[in-house]
């Protein structure tokens, strides 16, 4: 998570979830992803190239049969982490739109304003119609 979202020093029992810093990290695992699987399909390309090599000799069919296994097998398992990187990222987004609703509905009951990028929420504070918790402050 971002630098600075939670506070607090040894035992004040402070904790801080900031939305807009949740999708910010979220974009990032995204864009990892999105990079992790494009490097994974050029694995993929240059592999292929390569052809088949090692002969058709005895030794040769023998290093082939265990490639072949071992190929599928560490493609499929690297695409998959890259679709795991990229759910990392949506569960993330949800973190923060979950974080964000919790946080408006708790303030409007305590008849404040949630508390986010322009301050804190104000004692006695009665809530405006539509206000709600910035989505995403790092756009």
């Amino acid at each position: 998570m971002a630098s600075g979202s939670s506070t607090g020093g040894a035992g004040n029992g402070n904790f801080v979830i900031k939305p807009w810093e949740l999708h910010g990290e979220g974009r990032e695992f995204e864009k990892i992803s999105a990079d992790f699987g494009k490097a994974v399909g050029t694995l993929e390309q240059a592999l292929t190239a390569l052809g088949s090599p090692w002969g058709l000799d005895k030794p040769g069919s023998g290093f082939a049969a265990v490639y072949q296994e071992a190929h599928g097998g560490l493609l499929g398992g690297l695409r998959g982490l890259a679709g795991q990187l990229g759910q990392v990222g949506s569960g993330l987004h949800t973190m923060a739109e979950r974080t964000a609703d919790a946080d408006t509905s708790a303030a409007a009951g305590f008849g404040g304003r949630p508390a986010g990028p322009g301050g804190p929420v104000r004692p006695g504070a009665t809530p405006v119609a539509g206000t709600a918790v910035p989505k995403d402050m790092s756009a």
